[in-house]
């Protein structure tokens, strides 16, 4: 959308298309310049949209991924304006020297400065005049409405005394406001574009070709032409073009840019590769699983436009009032008209220019832009560091959370069980190699994770595993063979296991009794006999207990959620830090937990990895979903965690904070700046024209202290 000035033209578009046949909801973002259109298409086009919109009377286009960067259009209005400005510049300096300086008051001298404002007033702040009309047919007003207004009053009195009446010109007061109007517009759509880096660094990530082997041949071709199943080479140096999967070489990529990672990824045949990541050192092929839209990075540039085009609910009062500001604004500018003329017995041009600048001071663009700004650039950093934020409304419910749930496995732990201790029968004269080696190669047939993760303990050791023969596995008890130089059975699992061969159970039982292990007795039984057993846990994440730490410093309630038998919980989360624990939990009855904890009156952060933890994610205040691997379109989160690091989380609630508290500073601000300086202009304390250049930085200040947010650490 073009031609937006303030939060009133935001208004009344969405408005026009609330109130359109077949839109179901509209969301316009004056600092995105965007509007998302959620529709019927048996009652309503995109073209239909569209002209709704121009009979808003505001430019429109549908918009697409290829050409989604707001920066760019940001640059070109930029670009716009200040030619605008220094048009207006040029022709407004005669006038102040006419008029200010060397004071010539001839009528030759009101000639020229009427044509130069004329210039200035009709042709430069013709937009004015045309967001006005459109205002007025949509039955509302808006900052368009105030500097017409406004200008229009100093310029036609000028008028009138240049040719009809006695009186004093000030052409220097239309032309100056509409100057300094433009100016500020400038300089807006400068420090707007700034706000939108981040979509502008990530469409730049972008490959332009891709080195595609076809019949053969290596050959390079335009991205667009790449179609999946493609086998595409990289060399050292290149961008990988799309996503894929390694089947030839190996190399180190930095995946820093998407996921803020910044020691380069190991990659060899089987491991998923990103588009637009950089290959630092080797040669590979890779097929290509996702091209276009489906990327892992145009995923990421559709999530943080996604949330930078929402609207928080703190925007809500925004809007509320700037739908009543102007109107109040022109009553306050037309009393002050009245007061000083009629009861403070001021000249007429006192009155008017005091009525001029209440008109231009009061304009509520900065309280339009005090909210999508700050999201702007809070989602773009957070996007930057691998923290994807899907709404404005994400971002204000994660300050306002005062518990965190954490699903245990593959989020606290690494979801990958690892041999902790293996435990020798005192009766028997095995070494612990031996009870690892013989418990590997009856396990080596099997898939079961438990099996595999005895396997790669013995692989680790460089142990050599040859096959036992007449390998049988019994589900949900464990793992039988025979080893053939002995002709002796060999089987590993669990205490149903030891009872179903019949061996000696005793020590066994024993063992069982007084465990003072953490995770999955796997017992070993050579014959008849228990010779030892392996202790298989699930493995804490190393950063996991770090996080839990900085949750709690800041006032958050910190809560693991498992399926896990109570000791097993309650061993974990005492290493983690963690003082509550919801163990023994199905995963179909978490979301069940997670109400209960919000009955209880806690505003509760759901981490999971957005798969199995879908429903609790989705019954949570905040859904807080683990990236996995190259999908990001995780729908049961509000916000995903690109990097799969648990200490984004504390990342992303800090984030949260430091934009809202900017939100906050930006509306009290613009409050605290129309509140002042509405009763100066109106006491005759500041001149028209410096109202206007007071109003144009007023927008300027709040876009640069959103901006600051940009330097606020993590």
């Amino acid at each position: 959308i073009s031609g937006m000035h303030c939060a009133n033209c935001a208004l009344t578009i969405e408005n026009k298309l609330k109130s359109a046949a077949g839109v179901k909801s509209a969301v316009v973002n004056s600092a995105t310049e965007k509007a998302t259109v959620e529709y019927d298409d048996q009652e309503i086009s995109d073209e239909g949209i569209v002209s709704v919109i121009r009979d808003a009377g505001y430019g429109a286009m549908p918009s697409k991924f290829e050409d989604n960067d707001s920066g760019k259009r940001q640059k070109m209005a930029g670009n716009a304006e200040r030619r605008l400005f220094v048009l207006s510049l040029v022709l407004t300096i005669p006038i102040l020297v006419l008029s200010m300086v060397i004071r010539d008051e001839s009528f030759q001298s009101k000639i020229i400065q009427a044509l130069l404002a004329g210039i200035v007033q009709f042709y430069i702040g013709g937009r004015f005049y045309r967001g006005m009309y459109y205002a007025a047919k949509n039955k509302t007003a808006n900052m368009d409405t105030l500097v017409a207004l406004g200008t229009s009053a100093a310029y036609f009195y000028s008028l009138a005394t240049t040719f009809l009446i006695p009186g004093q010109v000030f052409y220097e007061t239309a032309a100056l406001l509409i100057t300094f109007v433009i100016l500020g517009k400038w300089l807006e759509a400068r420090v707007k574009g700034k706000a939108g880096e981040a979509i502008k660094k990530l469409l730049g990530l972008q490959a332009k070709f891709a080195r595609v082997v076809r019949d053969g041949k290596e050959i390079e071709v335009p991205m667009n032409n790449v179609v999946v199943g493609d086998i595409l080479v990289v060399k050292p140096g290149e961008k990988i073009p799309v996503d894929g999967v390694v089947t030839e070489g190996f190399a180190s990529v930095d995946e820093s840019m998407v996921t803020g990672e910044s020691i380069p990824a190991e990659k060899k045949a089987g491991d998923h590769v990103v588009g637009a990541t950089i290959n630092k050192n080797g040669n590979f092929q890779f097929k290509a699983l996702k091209i276009g839209q489906d990327t892992m990075l145009a995923q990421i540039i559709k999530f943080v436009e996604n949330a930078q085009g929402s609207k928080a609910p703190i925007q809500k009062f925004a809007d509320t009032v700037s739908g009543y500001f102007v109107p109040t604004v022109v009553a306050l500018a037309l009393v002050a008209f009245i007061v000083w003329y009629f009861l403070v017995a001021g000249t007429f041009v006192a009155s008017l220019l005091a009525f001029t600048a209440v008109m231009v001071i009061a304009c509520p663009c900065a309280l339009g832009l005090a909210t999508p700004t700050a999201i702007i650039v809070g989602t773009g950093k957070g996007a930057e560091r691998g923290i994807l934020i899907k709404s404005g409304e994400a971002l204000e419910v994660a300050e306002k959370i005062n518990a965190v749930v954490f699903d245990k496995t593959g989020t606290l732990t690494k979801g990958q069980p690892v041999v902790k201790n293996i435990v020798v029968n005192p009766a028997f004269d095995f070494p612990k190699e031996k009870i690892l080696k013989l418990a590997a190669r009856v396990a080596i047939n099997s898939t079961h994770p438990l099996s595999q993760a005895v396997v790669a303990a013995a692989k680790k050791q460089n142990l050599e595993l040859e096959k036992f023969g007449n390998f049988s596995e019994i589900p949900g008890e464990g793992v039988m063979a025979t080893c053939t130089e002995h002709a002796r059975t060999i089987a590993l699992g669990n205490s149903r296991i030891v009872e179903r061969v019949g061996a000696n159970a005793a020590w066994a039982k024993a063992e069982i009794a007084n465990n003072q292990y953490i995770g999955a007795m796997l017992f070993l039984i050579h014959h008849d006999d228990v010779i030892g057993y392996v202790i298989i846990a699930d493995e804490v994440k190393p950063e996991a207990k770090a996080a839990v730490f900085d949750l709690k410093k800041m006032g958050l309630q910190t809560i693991m959620i498992s399926g896990d038998n109570q000791r097993t919980a309650l061993a974990i989360a005492q290493e983690l830090g963690i003082n509550d624990v919801l163990a023994e939990v199905l995963p179909e009855s978490k979301a069940a937990e997670v109400k209960k904890l919000q009955d209880s009156g806690l505003k509760v952060a759901m981490v999971g990895d957005g798969i199995n933890d879908a429903p609790a994610l989705a019954a949570a205040d905040l859904g807080i979903a683990m990236g996995r691997g190259t999908d990001v379109a995780i729908e049961a989160g509000e916000i995903v965690l690109v990097k799969n690091d648990v200490t984004d989380v504390v990342k992303a609630i800090k984030l949260s904070r430091q934009t809202m508290g900017k939100i906050r500073q930006n509306m009290f601000w613009a409050l605290v700046y129309n509140s002042v300086g509405i009763p100066v202009a109106a006491f005759g304390l500041l001149r028209a024209e410096f109202a206007g250049l007071a109003m144009a930085m007023s927008s300027v200040s709040v876009v640069l202290n959103s901006l600051l947010l940009r330097r606020k650490k993590l």
